[in-house]
């Protein structure tokens, strides 16, 4: 590993002083003309520019011009590592003496004191039947002495074909060329041949065209490949292919007349001029395919074999799997037909996926087949050898393949359940899916266990709470119109407010004391005590008096010596008004006895407080106590996720005894009910399931899950009873009333009510135009909240019904009358069969069938719901 490592190293290090030293490159041509001059340049690139240079011409060419030196050298730092760089080219203009192929020999260079060399290059010059002497393609190569006379077609196009003569289907190689001898700088407005009665597709389209020295006619011409096709004819016959056009960009020296030779020469002024080149329109002869084509003959031409294997030999029944014939070869491979396949009658055969891999030339490579199938059925089968037939067009006669049989092995598959398939890429026809097996849904993993009770919409308490929301509208109501009676009330309102007026009139009178204004305080304490009177008792002025107040008030229950001492109060401001001044002290204690009367007669007529809030709270109250009857007991939460555990481990026998323990509890939910009948199902055990999950829909008619188990466990049993259909409507009706579950439709009623009695408060007491437009909108929640209430009625209806029982024993006979002996057999009925209860005498009960059939049967062999 060392000496690995160490040899790495070392090449690397050579490798890197190699480079520092510098390396010397050769560009040329590899083919020129006898009569061409064309260039030779040495390019030496290194760290440093060399000191000498020397190269010695060999005797077969004659150095025209040269050598001329141009030099470049160039610095980067890059994170502080300075980069040099330099390179240092030598041109030579050579003309080759004679056609032949020849060796420039190598170029030698000295840098830093050390010698590099260049390779030899080898070189084919060929001799030039026209005579025209041939320039360099292009001022790529920027020749340096005079231009030479252009041959007589300077730019053309060639369509060529691979063959000539070919048979129906066998593929044909088409390239479209350029060749040039001028300054060609573009191309547009291309136009390609459409191939009509050919299928056909591009093999090659070059992104960047790159130009190759090619003699034809024994002329030098630079030429490239704009397009390649493969090509492959449907019909016989000589078919003609359209020919192909572009316009080419050809820049051209312009030569000024009158000028000297110097002109010509040291000027470089070009114009662009437009050419149109146009190929050829060749012709292919299509031979058709000779008679006497095998069956088995899907359209190949040319050189084939063939692969069959299946996806996997040995798989279950309803498995899917794939045979996969390979078609490999030479030819036309996109257009090979599908095999034809016979399989065995019961297998399910789908869409064949067809998949072609190919090579750049799109002749040659594979094209697989995937015939995706399903057996139905278990068995040893096997499948016929897959044959292919192809027209071979090198021996000219029809040749066949044919893989061995496949043998496959079909397992029994006893649950009927579909694998995946075996090929990821299978494809199958877009149509319904099938059922292959069926289930009873998974266990509930949530619930809340609770004492036995009864539906909302069957307790007291509900349709209490119902009453007391309309209590609560009407107490409202009055609210509402006694505030807008007291608005309109104007005596009223004077009432309401004649403490405070008389209040007001205390504060200016308080300002009269503060001043000592003796005359003007009594005036304005008298002002306030008739004000106070008149507003309180409705008096008008006229009215008042003290005889009138005193007798007001002793009706209105004010105290006879709140009375007295008002009317004492009066005669003091009035005899105040016309005596002399008896002081601060006394007009201070005047207004002190005005406040407190005020206050104190105030206080004794207020009346009872408004009863319209003793309603609304009592609703609320109510409506707590409602929804607070549904309060749940707690779960014992270890044993039911025990018993979920057991069951999602498989243990369904003790997952059955686990909840069948809580049900001895006294406790109930509709998911404990719904597990029992699950867990009795996995024991194999359809009758107790069935009534197990009869009695999770008297506690819950809208649980899914539990419809589903009862259906698929009823489509198990062995008695078929065709029930006597409902009248459309009830079956609306029931199917809309299994939506939500019947509390939560009592709610939604109590929602819908609450609505309705909003808007006809705004009906009628509401003064908008807008907001008496709301008695339309009452009607429509009205109708909600009945037919919230119908839904919950029966959803408690259904949960009520005590008359169903499920038939528990393997055979049960029904008899004609409710004895042992003598009664005739009418028909036997087995387990998992549900029947109407109609009446029970001793030990027998009358039962009735889905389809009306009637008859008596041992209460043993059945178990109500």
């Amino acid at each position: 590993m060392k000496k690995t490592v160490l040899s790495i190293l070392a090449l690397l290090f050579t490798a890197a002083a190699a480079l520092a030293q510098g390396s010397i490159r050769v560009e040329v041509h590899n083919i020129v003309e006898l009569s061409e001059r064309f260039n030779v340049v040495f390019v030496v690139e290194g760290e440093h520019a060399p000191s000498d240079f020397s190269w010695e011409a060999p005797a077969d060419f004659t150095v025209v011009w040269g050598p001329q030196k141009g030099s470049s050298s160039s610095i980067s730092i890059v994170n502080g590592k300075t980069t040099r760089s330099s390179q240092t080219s030598y041109t030579y203009i050579l003309q080759a003496k004679a056609a032949g192929t020849f060796t420039l020999g190598a170029a030698n260079a000295t840098v830093k004191g050390k010698t590099i060399s260049s390779k030899p290059v080898q070189i084919q010059v060929l001799s030039s039947s026209q005579g025209a002497s041939a320039g360099s393609a292009g001022a790529s190569q920027g020749q340096a002495g005079a231009e030479a006379s252009a041959p007589a077609e300077p730019l053309f196009l060639k369509l060529s074909l691979s063959r000539s003569e070919v048979v129906v289907g066998e593929p044909v190689t088409v390239t479209l060329k350029i060749y040039h001898r001028t300054n060609l700088v573009g191309f547009e407005n291309a136009k390609f041949p459409s191939f009509n009665g050919f299928w056909s597709q591009e093999v090659e389209t070059p992104q960047n065209i790159e130009f190759q020295r090619e003699q034809l006619g024994g002329t030098m011409y630079n030429s490239a490949v704009l397009r390649r096709w493969v090509i492959i004819p449907q019909k016989a016959g000589s078919q003609s292919i359209e020919a192909a056009q572009i316009v080419c960009l050809v820049n051209e020296k312009r030569r000024r007349g009158g000028g000297s030779f110097f002109d010509d020469f040291f000027e470089n002024d070009y114009i662009t001029t437009r050419q149109q080149a146009v190929s050829q329109a060749p012709v292919l002869r299509v031979s058709p395919l000779p008679s006497g084509a095998p069956a088995g003959f899907g359209g190949g031409v040319g050189q084939f074999s063939l692969q069959a294997r299946v996806s996997r030999d040995t798989l279950k029944a309803h498995d899917a799997a794939s045979l996969l014939v390979t078609i490999s070869g030479k030819g036309n491979i996109a257009l090979v037909d599908a095999p034809k396949i016979s399989f065995p009658p019961d297998f399910e055969v789908y869409d064949v996926k067809t998949s072609v891999n190919t090579d750049k030339s799109g002749t040659s490579g594979s094209k697989t087949f995937e015939y995706p199938f399903i057996p139905r059925s278990h068995g040893d089968f096997v499948l016929n050898p897959v044959k292919f037939s192809w027209y071979d067009v090198k021996q000219r006669q029809y040749k066949t393949a044919a893989s061995d049989s496949l043998r496959l092995r079909v397992l029994k598959n006893g649950n009927a359940i579909a694998a995946e398939p075996a090929s990821p890429g299978l494809i199958v026809e877009r149509k319904g899916v099938e059922n292959l097996s069926e289930d009873i849904r998974f266990i509930h993993k949530d619930t809340r266990l609770h004492s036995p009770r009864a539906l909302l919409i069957a307790r007291p308490a509900y349709w209490i709470a119902v009453l007391a929301e309309v209590l609560a509208a009407l107490a409202l109501a009055l609210g509402l119109r006694r505030r807008a009676a007291r608005r309109s009330d104007v005596a009223g309102t004077r009432k309401r407010k004649a403490t405070r007026m008389a209040l007001k009139r205390l504060a200016q009178a308080r300002e009269f004391l503060q001043k000592d204004l003796y005359t003007a305080f009594y005036e304005e304490l008298h002002r306030s005590l008739l004000g106070f009177a008149g507003d309180k008792l409705s008096m008008n002025l006229a009215q008042q008096n003290k005889e009138n107040i005193a007798e007001q008030l002793l009706s209105r229950g004010v105290p006879e010596e709140l009375t007295k001492e008002y009317s004492a109060l009066l005669d003091a401001c009035e005899y105040a008004r016309y005596a002399p001044d008896a002081g601060h002290e006394a007009m201070d204690a005047h207004y002190r006895q005005a406040l407190n009367l005020i206050t104190s007669i105030d206080s004794s007529m207020k009346k009872a407080p408004d009863t319209s809030k003793a309603a609304t709270a009592l609703s609320v109250v109510l409506l707590l106590c409602c929804f607070g009857a549904n309060a749940q007991t707690a779960a014992p939460d270890s044993l039911w996720n025990a018993a979920v555990q057991s069951y999602t481990e498989g243990d369904f026998q003790t997952a059955l005894e686990q909840w069948r323990s809580l049900d001895g509890m006294s406790v109930q939910s509709p998911e404990l009910a719904y597990n029992i009948g699950n867990a009795f199902f996995k024991s194999g055990e359809i009758a107790p399931a069935i009534l197990w999950w009869e009695r999770a829909l008297l506690l819950d008619p809208s649980d899914a899950d539990t419809r589903h188990n009862l259906e698929y466990a009823r489509s198990l049993t062995q008695d078929r009873i065709d029930e006597v259909p409902e009248l459309f409507f009830k079956q609306w009706a029931r199917s809309l009333c299994y939506i939500m579950k019947a509390d939560a439709w009592a709610i939604l009623g109590l929602v819908f009510l609450g609505l309705c009695l909003a808007m006809v408060l705004l009906f009628r007491l509401g003064g908008s135009r807008s907001a008496r437009s709301a008695g339309f909108f009452s009607g429509i929640a009205a109708l909600l909240a009945l037919l919230c209430w119908n839904s919950a009625r029966l959803q408690w209806a259904d949960s009520t019904r005590r008359d169903k029982a499920i038939v528990m024993r393997p055979v049960a006979s029904v008899k004609s009358s409710p004895a042992a002996e003598g009664a005739k057999d009418l028909f036997i009925l087995h387990e998992g069969t549900k029947v109407k209860v109609l009446e029970q005498i001793g030990s027998f009960s009358s039962v009735r069938l889905a389809d009306g059939r009637e008859g008596w049967i041992s209460n043993r062999d059945i178990e109500r719901i």
